[in-house]
């Protein structure tokens, strides 16, 4: 098996926050933008927009529940967000009810797609959210700056191109520790100048199986490491040429499925290049290329024991792996109140795989490609009436995707693939508009109507068994998606009082659904298939300061679905989902509790759903309560406590995988249960 264990980062942190008892670095460090960079101790428990449609966060900070171990746990505190759960780590993201490629994800403006055929390594399982400066979230096709689809939502961890006005350091470390033997650790490091910088980072993080609130054992442990560097040349203070590279592993034991993953290897290289007021009205212009390569193992021998009793009784392996390479170039412009972005964008993928019986034999074998992908795209993005009170914003892309089927055979069976050697070919289009209007100085409302086109992803082409009725597979008959969708809420923001609200409707044809039936020895078969759908739902939130250093909050999320060709509910929508927070901040001290309750879920699908997940029946409502503390050593060194779980709930979230027989769970699904009474402590420093 791979190495996973990088030099240790405990020597590194051990330095930097011994470093917090010097008044020296205990003091504000102000950036090349004059702003103080404070540690900031508050744990996170949920977020509001910053604008309309738009969350921006600091992935840095501490949160909770527990701080996250990939990207789509950390996506948790975002109303509307969910998390298909199968277990430990590695979850997959779902944002109103709609996941996989309806959900753009951008690590550093570059795409990092998973080459699991069952999204065991979904793009936001190679992403460590305390290695990124910033979280931006766009909700529903109301964007087209970031790539094609997105029709759900489009996600970016971001890193910041810094300046320096002097030669100095910034410096972001924490160590967490915790229930299950969970252990976290981080650095940050940027040693900068006038006339460049460097970038250092790492990070490694770990947990052992957790217990359920019954006191149930469930395989869920993982082991995962990143490493990243960036050189970063500044000559003057409007312009920034970077050149990053980074490399990562990871392991994961999943509760809810038959093979483990063994191998989670990402190498990453990047150059971005940005520069800032080249004329009057022509105010930047930043351009990026990248290549990402994901190499994935899936094996039942390392992490388990081979199930005599299985589809799969000997040890066996499966590697798969996915390259993606592209780049971006956009400008802005401004004429009075009339902003505009305009640029192009490109992205071609390939896949790869090979597989074998016996420990370690797949390595004899050779890689076969499978499928590959290109796309390209224009796009434009426009406000009209910049800065003033009143605003319309709109967009428009046009993009050409192909998609070629390399695959020899196909279905459960293994059959000669009738398509091998095809290429299909899509023009697609989005678009949106959107009016803004600030009130007064406290309310802001807006309204907006999108469209999005969305290429069917590499899962819906390829790892469905079958495709519609009457068709020879997936990759030759499933339509690509169109959905239009209307946006419209309110925000509030007061001396005490800040509060907000959106809500969507939308329609969605040729929605590509997975229905499952049995298949006998080899497992479920799936049919991949096209149906016209609705969706409607929304989210609102309430922040109430009724003392200095006090906030009291409360959140609320739904989603719904109807499945319109069937007359049945959509499959996989996330039930109503509630918290209640209260925040006390002192000079020194900070606490906080949650309250989450989640409605039981009546309306399902059993059978339908995704390429990772289905519906498994109704499930049941649950509440739970957690604490956090904090104490301010300095302005750059805090430290912060919480429990999760507090009274040992037993209960299990409604997107869910069933439990494996290989670990004893019956074969009835029954649905994997969340992590009893945890506890953690994390130590953060920031200079």
């Amino acid at each position: 098996m791979r190495s996973l264990s990088p030099s240790p980062l405990w020597a590194a942190l051990s330095c930097c926050l011994c470093q917090a008892a010097f008044p020296a670095l205990a003091a504000q460090d102000v950036g090349a933008d004059g702003e103080a960079r404070n540690f900031d101790a508050i744990v996170v428990t949920a977020t509001r927009p910053s604008s309309p449609l738009t969350w921006t966060t600091d992935p840095k900070l501490p949160r909770q529940p527990v701080p996250a171990s990939d990207g789509a746990d950390y996506l948790k505190t975002v109303p509307g967000f969910a998390v298909l759960r199968q277990g430990g780590s590695n979850g997959d993201p779902v944002l109103r009810g709609m996941f996989g490629s309806r959900l753009n994800v951008l690590s550093n403006d570059g795409s990092l797609i998973g080459a699991c055929p069952a999204r065991m390594d979904n793009p936001l399982s190679y992403i460590a959210p305390e290695s990124y400066d910033r979280l931006t979230i766009v909700k529903g096709p109301q964007t087209v700056l970031w790539g094609p689809g997105a029709s759900a939502g489009t996600v970016r961890f971001e890193r910041e191109l810094p300046h320096f006005d002097a030669p100095g350091i910034k410096l972001d470390a924490s160590a967490l520790g915790g229930s299950r033997g969970r252990n976290d650790q981080v650095l940050d490091a940027t040693l900068g100048s006038p006339g460049g910088y460097v970038r250092v980072g790492g990070n490694r993080s770990e947990s052992g199986d957790y217990r359920d609130g019954a006191g149930n054992v469930v395989p869920s442990k993982w082991r995962k490491w990143n490493g990243d560097v960036a050189v970063g040349w500044t000559p003057d203070a409007d312009t920034v040429l970077e050149l990053g590279a980074g490399r990562g592993n990871a392991l994961a034991r999943y509760a809810g499925r038959s093979m483990d993953g063994a191998a989670f290897e990402r190498t990453s290289y990047g150059l971005r290049f940005e520069r800032k007021r080249l004329s009057e009205t022509w105010t930047g212009l930043a351009a990026n290329v990248y290549y990402n390569a994901a190499d994935h193992v899936m094996d039942n021998y390392t992490l388990r024991t081979p199930n005599p009793d299985s589809a799969m009784p000997m040890a066996m392996a499966s590697n798969v792996d996915r390259r993606t390479r592209g780049g971006r170039v956009a400008g802005d412009w401004q004429w009075g109140e009339v902003a505009l972005t305009a640029g192009v964008d490109a992205q071609d993928s390939r896949h790869r795989s090979r597989s074998a019986s016996g420990r370690g034999a797949y390595r004899l074998q050779p890689r076969s490609e499978d499928a590959a992908f290109r796309s390209a795209g224009a796009f434009a993005e426009a406000t009209f009436g910049k800065g003033r009170p009143q605003r319309w914003v709109s967009g428009l892309r046009l993009d050409r995707a192909q998609a070629r089927d390399q695959r020899a055979t196909t279905g459960m069976m293994g059959m000669a693939n009738p398509t091998r050697g095809q290429t299909r070919s899509e023009h697609l289009g989005s678009a949106f508009l959107r009016y803004e209007r600030d009130l007064d100085a406290r309310w802001n409302v807006y309204a907006g109507l999108g469209r999005s086109e969305r290429m069917p992803d590499y899962w819906e082409l390829f790892s469905a068994d079958s495709g519609p009725a009457g068709s020879v597979n997936a990759f030759s008959a499933i339509r690509p998606e169109r959905t239009t969708q209307l946006d419209i809420g309110a925000q509030y923001r007061g001396e005490r009082v800040d509060a907000w609200v959106s809500a969507y409707a939308g329609r969605i044809g040729d929605y590509i659904l997975f229905t499952y039936g049995a298949g006998g020895a080899m497992g479920d078969s799936s049919q991949a298939g096209n149906v016209d759908a609705r969706i409607a739902g929304g989210e609102m939130g309430v922040d109430w300061r009724p003392a200095d250093g006090w906030t009291l909050g409360t959140t609320l999320a739904y989603a719904w679905g109807e499945n319109r060709s069937q007359h049945r509910p959509l499959a996989q929508m996330p039930p109503l989902d509630g918290r209640v927070t209260a925040a006390w901040e002192g000079r020194r001290w900070t606490a906080g509790a949650v309250f989450r309750a989640v409605a039981r879920q009546g309306r399902v699908a059993a059978g339908q759903g995704s390429v990772t997940g289905q519906d498994l029946g109704r499930s049941a409502g649950f509440a739970t309560f957690a604490l956090n503390g904090g104490y301010r050593f300095s302005d750059a060194l805090g430290l912060t406590a919480g429990v999760d779980n507090l009274f040992d709930r037993d209960y299990s979230e409604h997107l869910n995988l069933a439990g494996s027989a290989d670990f004893g769970f019956p074969a009835d699904p029954v649905r994997i249960h969340e992590p009893g009474r945890t506890w953690w402590v994390r130590l953060g420093y920031r200079y």
